[in-house]
């Protein structure tokens, strides 16, 4: 059990009443009362919680009535080890996205006129409209016994952390289209796990939906569906708009596997089916103001294990720190605080990094003096995982997104010329050298110019190439194999880098013609 829950990383699901062949026998009352009892005082020796999921009835050749019961075993959370799993929010502007996650992290309805979102909002702009236009976190939490943690009994985001083994941290973006560039960095550079692509079940496929769907199966990241405001509308147009998402979603474009989600049953199923394959897509329906089915959605991402797998984790903390810089603040009497993802290694207050590449190509001394993770301290920060650090009175105007913080001893490589495999997705007339377009690398976003198509003197919708481009403004950080997509007006690609041509630091300012 230990062995197995290192491996979920925190959780594991048994199946009591199935043979090691994958037989369905089942076990008789009195046998499920027994091996409950035992998989519960092994659970407490490992120091986890168990919950029973779904149990069922099966035939098999006797008078007995036998039952097969599917099992959650969750540790319970030591020191701040909890599971985070990290969910990227998409969908067309007006489909309720902002409303839904009031309701999930607030524990209260919406009263139809956007109550429940006012809580997410950043700026007055948004209160106003009514819109997104930036990138905010919210936390849902679970324990160990499956139960919500949410603000509806918690103050703190502090206290959420601490009762909570599970964390689903959710990135609310922007649907409007104005806002397109702010989307696509939060799904490049905040590395989610999954996406929840929200769809309106009075207006369907409209709008940035498909735009969004396509960003997602771009950049790999699998996803499910919620269909939202079911309350508004009748039983046939809800039906009306699933059946249009399954059809989109079976085009050979997408070759996902549609399932809805009815029943508790379907949403655990649905969860293990997700985790195991990424052709799979749940598709819920529900209603952030009458509550319909919302505790479907909270079944399933209580049962959903992570993604990614504790040897692949351990492998990242093997390597040298990364911390790719996505946001930068200033607080208070703390200093500057910098937000971003932990791409690799192992970050601890106190370490020593450097932080670039600056418009000159330097890479710049700096010490972490404290981090925080999911607004609580904390100590150490491991690979994948999301965090702000406080970097004390370092000027702040030394600092841009895009930048990352890598331990001393990386000797990093920085370049303003690299090379793309890239597939055009859209373009209106041809693609060709001198041609602009603002290119997106994980936390990287800036403008860059083509400088030369390999063996080809121009491209159309559809085609593949190896293209060099060279950036405009500074150099940048960037790894060869990582997943790169570009755009410009209605101009889209997709690649990942295929070679970097490194710089040393004084020789940036010369190459990118100052």
């Amino acid at each position: 059990m230990k062995w197995r829950l290192q491996e979920g990383r925190g959780e594991a699901v048994y199946q009591i009443g199935v043979e090691d062949n994958g037989l369905l026998v089942g076990l008789a009352e009195e046998e499920m009362r027994a091996s409950l009892k035992t998989l519960h005082r092994m659970a407490e020796k490992v120091g986890a919680d168990i919950t029973v999921l779904r149990e069922r009835e099966v035939d098999y050749d006797s008078d007995m009535p036998r039952k097969i019961t599917e099992v959650l075993v969750r540790k319970v959370p030591d020191n701040q080890q909890f599971l985070d799993l990290r969910v990227a929010v998409l969908g067309n502007v007006d489909s309720g996205k902002s409303t839904l996650l009031g309701v999930l992290t607030q524990g209260e309805l919406d009263n139809g006129r956007g109550r429940a979102r006012l809580n997410l909002f950043r700026h007055l702009h948004e209160i106003q409209s009514g819109r997104t236009s930036s990138i905010s976190f919210e936390i849902l939490g679970f324990n160990s016994k499956g139960e919500v943690v949410n603000y509806s009994d918690s103050r703190t985001a502090e206290e959420i952390c601490e009762s909570s083994s599970k964390m689903i941290t959710f990135i609310d973006l922007a649907g409007h289209h104005k806002y397109l560039h702010t989307t696509i960095f939060g799904l490049t550079s905040y590395c989610p796990d999954c996406a929840l692509l929200l769809v309106s079940a009075n207006t369907g496929i409209a709008g940035t939906t498909r735009e969004h769907l396509g960003l997602a199966l771009a950049l790999k990241v699998p996803f499910f569906i919620v269909v939202s405001k079911v309350d508004l509308c009748a039983k046939t147009t809800v039906e009306r708009t699933v059946r249009q998402l399954e059809r989109v979603l079976k085009q050979p474009g997408c070759h996902k596997v549609p399932m809805l989600v009815t029943s508790e049953d379907d949403a655990v199923t649905a969860a293990q089916q997700f985790a195991q394959s990424p052709n799979v897509t749940p598709i819920f329906t529900l209603s952030s103001v009458s509550g319909e089915s919302l505790d479907l959605l909270k079944v399933f991402l209580n049962i959903l294990p992570p993604l990614t797998n504790s040897k692949e984790q351990e492998e990242l903390m093997q390597q040298l720190t990364e911390f790719q810089v996505d946001e930068i603040y200033t607080v208070p009497e703390v200093g500057t605080v910098v937000g971003g993802t932990l791409s690799s290694g192992i970050c601890r207050e106190g370490d020593q990094l450097v932080v670039g590449p600056t418009d000159d190509g330097r890479f710049l001394e700096l010490r972490v003096c404290s981090i925080q993770r999911n607004r609580s301290a904390c100590r150490v920060l491991r690979a994948g995982q999301a965090a702000t650090l406080a970097l004390g009175d370092f000027d702040r105007a030394l600092l841009r997104k895009g930048m990352v913080m890598v331990s001393p001893e990386m000797n990093p490589t920085i370049c303003s010329v690299f090379e793309a495999e890239i597939v055009l997705l859209f373009h209106a007339t041809t693609f060709r050298r001198g041609f602009q377009v603002t290119v997106h690398v994980g936390n990287v976003r800036q403008t860059a110019v083509v400088e030369k198509i390999h063996a080809k003197d121009k491209l159309r919708t559809g085609e593949k190439a190896v293209v060099r481009f060279r950036f405009l403004k500074h150099p940048e950080y960037l790894k060869v194999g990582a997943k790169m997509l570009f755009r410009e007006g209605v101009t889209k690609g997709i690649g990942h880098v295929t070679d970097v041509q490194a710089i040393a630091a004084g020789e940036a300012q010369a190459n990118m013609g100052f």
